[in-house]
């Protein structure tokens, strides 16, 4: 008899380990594949590729950071946070006019660039946390400003290739600056605006062939058929030359390969941030020899340039829907009658 109770309580107890393991990894929000986070016990725990983290209540939310890389600071700004920065590297690749102001005011101090930190200055500052992608190059100087009680978050949001993950970080930074709901919300509204526009760009009567990306030197850097501008292009109801490939980095092409893929393309994007046709036909005279160059239509990413900024890289990163927007209305401009283009231009 007491073997049956030992039996059934064995059984018992493991349908409830099986039971509480299931609600344990429900609890966690994933981000994507590489980057998820939870609450538990008072702790927020995330998983950052290799690295990661256990952050206590009185921890967060931060009120002073920095930030290592532009991309970073369009989901501060989506939130309305710029006044938490206290620190940025390379200001000159940022778009943001509120953080700009916020560096001409000496409210934001720059820290160096991706070349050079100024671990001094950064040590002197006292952020809460640092805010970067892992570079194993600068491990030296992690380890540093480590030693010296600053929390350094590595963060793999530049790697996301699926268009709504990228967004989906905005709700990390939610978690991390006390703006979880705002975050939330904010989240679902781009989502919403995005499946729309899925769905609008599937009503297109026709799905026009597209070639992407530009040369450097002798290579043509073509994005692969598992990257986001991949996905942008698909989402957008159009064919790209390369939608059979499964990879989710850039392939590396030479011109005669490219150009024997790219007959019958009509629309060719993200052509680098070039002003003109002519001065793209001076760096690289075999771009002439494409139809879609002299027949077709062109677009670059210089939509919102400013300087070095690209607002592509920033905003964008958050924004989702608009570069989304951006693609249908090129692919498919009947669909978007009134719409003017976000982030790319034409080139003429």
């Amino acid at each position: 008899m007491k073997q049956k109770i030992l039996l059934l309580f064995t059984v018992f107890s493991l349908i409830a380990c099986k039971r509480e393991s299931k609600k344990s990894s429900s609890d966690w929000t994933n981000i994507s594949t590489r980057t998820q986070f939870k609450e538990h016990d008072g702790v927020l725990e995330l998983k950052s590729g290799k690295f990661t983290y256990h952050f206590k209540q009185n921890q967060i939310p931060f009120k002073k950071i920095i930030l290592l890389n532009a991309s970073m600071a369009g989901y501060i700004s989506e939130l309305g946070a710029e006044n938490l920065i206290i620190g940025v590297s390379s200001p000159e690749y940022i778009y943001s006019e509120k953080i700009q102001q916020l560096l001409e005011n000496g409210k934001i101090q720059n820290v160096g660039s991706e070349q050079k930190y100024d671990v001094e200055k950064i040590i002197s500052l006292k952020p809460d946390a640092i805010f970067t992608n892992h570079i194993a190059s600068f491990d030296n100087t992690y380890e540093l400003l480590k030693n010296n009680g600053i929390q350094v978050i590595f963060l793999d949001e530049y790697m996301e290739q699926k268009p709504l993950e990228k967004t989906a970080y905005i709700k990390l930074f939610g978690e991390f600056l006390g703006k979880e709901k705002e975050a939330d919300a904010r989240y679902k509204e781009i989502q919403k605006n995005y499946d729309d526009l899925k769905q609008m760009a599937l009503t297109a009567k026709e799905k026009p062939v597209v070639l992407a990306n530009e040369m450097y030197g002798d290579v043509w850097y073509l994005p692969g058929g598992n990257t986001s501008v991949a996905h942008y292009i698909a989402d957008a109801n159009a064919s790209y030359i390369m939608k059979d490939n499964k990879d989710e980095k850039a392939l590396t092409m030479t011109f005669e390969e490219v150009y024997a893929k790219a007959g019958g393309v009509q629309y060719w994007v993200n052509a680098g941030s070039h002003a003109s046709k002519k001065e793209m036909l001076a760096m690289n005279p075999f771009y002439g020899k494409l139809d879609v160059f002299t027949k077709g239509k062109m677009y670059t990413i210089a939509g919102k340039e400013k300087l070095k900024a690209n607002d592509f890289f920033e905003s964008g990163a958050v924004r989702a829907d608009l570069i989304l927007k951006d693609y249908i209305k090129i692919f498919h401009p009947e669909l978007l009658p009134g719409y003017q283009l976000t982030y790319m231009k034409e080139l003429q």
